[in-house]
Formats: C-alpha cells, structure tokens, sequence
C-alpha cells in the first residue's frame, strides 16, 4: 500500500534517480575497506610508492616521501604528550607542507582543524577556541594573526612553516623572495614556538605509534556556517571520509568511458587544501586513485597559474565558476594543449551555462557539476561523466546517498516541487562539534541532514537548486532566486561578473539590485537593463544596477552576496 501511495504522488522518496544511473555502477557502495584513514593511507603509499603524489613550484614528492614526512610528524606530535583525539590546528595554503603535516596528525591519531590563513584575529580564535586546539601548524606570513590570538586560547604548541622548507636549495630563494622583496611577512614574534625545519630533525630519531583508530572516531573538524552567523565545526568521521572517497572512486571512473584512463593520473589542485572540496576531491581521491597532485599555492595569480597548467598535462581538474571563468578570459590559457584533460569537475556554487558552454568549446572538455558541504564530507550529488552533457543541475545522488525535497512542514514533497533539499548518507557528519542544538536543527530525527538550500528533483531524479533560503528575494509576494538573474545576466557579451541581492522597497517589499563587473568598459546601465527586459520577467529585472571592479569572494572564489548587502 505504501508504495502504491509513493508512486501515485511521485514523491522524492522513491529513489527515481538509480534510474539515471551510468551502466555498471551500483545503487550502494560496498562495505568499507579499511577502519581508518591511516588504514587507507598505508594501503595506498604501498600501492603507488614511487610515484608522485604531491607537487608545488617544481618539486614532487612520493607516495614514499609522503609516508616518511608525515611519520615524523606524527611521531614528534606523540612525543609532546597528546591524548588520542586532540585537535591540531592547520593554517597553511596549498604548500607540500600542507599533506606532510594533516597525513601526519592523521597518522598519529589526533583530528585535524583546518583553518583559513586569512582568517582575522577574531576568526582565528574562535576557531581555535571552539575546537579546543592544543597545537597549530602556521606558514610564517600569517603568523602575526598567531601572535595576537594564542595567549587566549589552549594552543601549547606553535610550529611555522616557511614557503621554502620542502623545496631544497630553491627553497632559500623563495624565501628571500617572499620576505625581502615581495615583504609578505609582517613582523610576528611568538615565544617558543618551533620552526617546521626543527621538528623534521628533532623527529628523525623518533618512531611513530600506530594509534588505535575506529571508523567513528573525528578524523576533521571542517569549520562552515561562517556565512550564516557563528561558525560551526562539522565533525567529519573516518568513515564519512572513507565512504565518500568510495561513492567518488565509482563515480570518478565513469569519466574514463569518454577517454581512456591514463596510467597515472595528474590533479590540478587550485582550490585550498583546508577547504573541503580540494580535501576531499583533490588530496584523498589523489591518493586513492594514485594521482599527483600539483598544489597551486595562489590561484589568483592568473598569469601564474596559467604558465603553471603549461606545465603539466592535468587529466582531472575540480574548481569554482569563478576560476574557469577568470582562466578562460586569460589569452594565454587559450594557447594551452588540452588534449590530456579528462574531468573537469564543478562545485562550491553553481556553473553558469555560458560558462560550461565557453569551456567546452576551448578544452574540448565538458564541466560536470556536483554538489555537496563541508557537512557531507562533501560530495552528495553529481552529474554523470561519462557524457558531456551539461545539464544546469547538481546532478543525481551517489551510491548510498539518498536525496529528498521537504517542506517547512517536514514532509516529503512530490517530484518537481520546491522545498529544502535534505541528504542522508553515510557521508553526512556525526553532527556540529560541541553543538547539539546545532546538531538537532540539521539534522532530522530520521538522519536527513537539511542543507538550507532551496530546490526540486525532476522525474529523472535530477536535482536542481533554485537558491540558498537566505538568499531570496520577496517582489510583490513573488520569489525571485538571484541564481537565476545572474545566468541570464552573463550571457551578456560586455559582462565579466555579476551577483543579485535584495534591497527594501516602498512599494514592492523588496527589489532585485544587480553588481555587475564589466567586461566591456563602455558596457551601460541601459544596456544590462536592456539585456534583462529581453530575458526576465518584470518583477525579476533589477530595478539598480551597480558597477563594481571586483567583487567580494570567499577565499575559494564563491561570490559572497552578504557583503554585498553591507
């Protein structure tokens, strides 16, 4: 009778997307393989040995490498006395530093906090507060933000890194470089702290404990929600890791059905490794699939980061619509062989088609969109890849995700209604860290972990997001989603960028106001309005437009409308 019910409302509880699922791949994933992350790590630096695993400004390191770094460190972080569990703070870019140190706290049984480098004074200490964080890992630029904060908080241990210490010899001109004439270091002092180099050499005489380590144990505490109010640390298990590495390991091999899979695999690693897409997508799928990943430390750099892609032949490539589209309006990428790429993988917000379609048509090489959060470790959704279909959606749920659309009610809407999108999967977190008020509102007695983002399945079980619940604009009692303005705002040839808010309004409650960055300098206010009365709805066009010359973004390049809204 229930499922006779199910069918008659088409409601999203049936799971209608196993239906679009690529040949071959299963509806669940198969039972772990190993009990902990360490577990996974021996496994694969057996495995892949000799190849490289993690490449930055020109030096590589094994899988070999890897193992031996980060055994030291984890044996030096043994040695100073910490409990099982303990947090150990991480505030460095995409630096080889950056694997050695996390694999090490890892390896050693603790949990990792990964944090922001250019996170304020204030931002860093709640962070490291909240987290109870008894050690942090700092890159010598940010470590006057150390200086101001530590003394509050229950950090004993302060160890910095330099931008040169795992390059060689090069690494003394990088330095100078960094210090001297480009002055990226302010001046800090923090009384006993070690340097990154001391702690290699203290640890080479040390040997280091296998921890007893269980699937449930917190391997990460991924801090989210800053954009919403207080920041939460998503308490991120072994197992939400290890099982969202294996729904992607299914998913990822579908893409070597367009091309063939090459014997070893190069990641372009240019979203920050603290960061959860790049974590996740990047560090542990390089690992486990035997990849190099070359670290990118500033991705803002364009005309460096592109003189870097000329490097290497990248076959998988995961970033922002920001970033494809800041690359592709660079007029040397556009010289760039891409014959070698294989995936390039969306996320963090949402590909605009004109940039799917702009990319395709340069590389040769569709954008496949996901979706997920720092809370769902993160992937939970994806297009499939082995098509170059770009079809504006996230995509259907992995194997063992289950993907329903609710409603303020609770229940379960039918297909192709709007409401909240909730997930449930073995890689939703445990819950918010020392929060279970937090924890309760996310997460719903029936293990539903509800996202905050608005949007609806379609009979295909395609799930597409109309906005964020905050980020709606009420005209006249009409909904207005900005995603919606934007895509069709930058299909304008003379726009760059863009971004929609609302803004009160005397007579319709609120209006749609539109920042725009202008690609074409002579680009006027008459002509976006123009472009949108062509292409929107009358209580959709944006009543203001605004030029800026930038605008804000998150350090992984999302567009951040809240400070927009001033």
């Amino acid at each position: 009778m229930a499922e006779a019910s199910m069918q008659q409302t088409g409601s999203s509880k049936e799971k209608i997307w196993l239906n679009s699922y690529p040949p071959g791949v299963p509806a669940e994933i198969s039972p772990l393989a190993y009990q902990s992350i360490d577990a996974f790590f021996d496994h694969a630096v057996a495995r892949y040995s000799w190849r490289p695993a993690f490449t930055c400004m020109g030096k590589s390191l094994t899988f070999a490498d890897l193992n031996a770094y980060s055994g030291r460190i984890g044996a030096w972080l043994q040695s100073l006395g910490l409990e099982k569990g303990d947090r150990v703070a991480v505030m460095l870019p995409n630096i080889l530093q950056n694997p050695v140190i996390v694999y090490g706290i890892l390896r050693a049984g603790y949990t990792v906090v990964n944090i922001n480098p250019l996170y304020t004074p204030r931002e860093l200490e709640h962070q490291l507060v909240d987290a109870g964080a008894k050690a942090i890992f700092v890159l010598e630029n940010f470590a006057h933000t150390v200086e101001q904060v530590v003394a509050r908080t229950e950090v004993k241990h302060v160890v910095v890194a330099t931008m040169g210490d795992m390059l060689g010899v090069k690494g003394l001109l990088v330095n100078l470089v960094v210090r001297r004439v480009k002055k990226l270091v302010p001046a800090w002092s923090i009384p006993g702290h070690v340097s990154f180099k001391a702690v290699l050499a203290k640890s080479a005489a040390l040997t280091l404990r296998k921890p007893n380590v269980a699937l449930g144990d917190v391997a990460f505490l991924q801090y989210t929600g800053g954009t919403t109010g207080v920041s939460k640390g998503a308490a991120l298990t072994h197992a939400n890791l290890l099982s969202n590495m294996a729904q992607m390991e299914i998913w990822l091999n579908t893409a070597f059905l367009r091309k063939p899979r090459p014997e070893s695999l190069t990641f372009m690693c240019a979203l920050p490794l603290y960061h959860i897409f790049a974590l996740t997508v990047n560090s542990l799928m390089g690992l486990a699939l035997g990849g190099n990943n070359i670290l990118i430390p500033n991705p803002r750099d364009i005309p460096a980061f592109v003189k870097e892609l000329g490097k290497h032949r990248t076959n998988i490539f995961p970033g922002l619509n920001t970033l494809f589209n800041a690359l592709m309006n660079n007029p040397e990428f556009q010289k760039l062989d891409f014959s070698s790429l294989i995936l390039t993988f969306g996320g963090g917000m949402a590909v605009q088609r004109p940039v799917a379609e702009r990319w395709l048509q340069m590389t040769g090489c569709p954008i496949h969109e996901g979706y997920g959060l720092s809370e769902t470790s993160p992937v939970a959704t994806a297009n499939r890849l082995d098509t170059d279909e770009f079809t504006g959606t996230i995509g259907i749920p992995l194997p063992s995700t289950e993907v329903q659309v609710r409603g303020d009610d609770g229940q379960t809407l039918p297909v192709g209604e709007i409401g909240e999108i909730c997930i449930r999967g073995p890689q939703v977190m445990a819950g918010y860290w020392q929060r279970p008020d937090e924890t309760a509102r996310a997460i719903s007695p029936d293990g539903f972990f509800r996202t905050g983002d608005v949007g609806f399945m379609n009979a295909a079980g395609l799930v597409k997001i109309v906005d964020r619940k905050k980020d709606m604009i009420l005209v006249s009692g009409f909904n207005v989603f900005p995603n919606e303005i934007e895509e069709v705002v930058v299909t304008h040839p003379g726009i760059l960028e863009c971004a929609a808010i609302g803004v009160a309004d005397p007579h319709s409650g609120e209006a749609v106001k539109l920042f725009v960055v202008r690609k074409d300098q002579d680009l006027t206010e008459e002509d976006v309005k123009r472009h949108c009365a062509e292409n929107l709805t009358n209580y959709k066009r944006p009543k203001f437009v605004e030029f800026r010359p930038e605008l804000p973004k998150s350090n992984v390049g999302k567009i951040l409308r809240k400070d927009l809204r001033g």
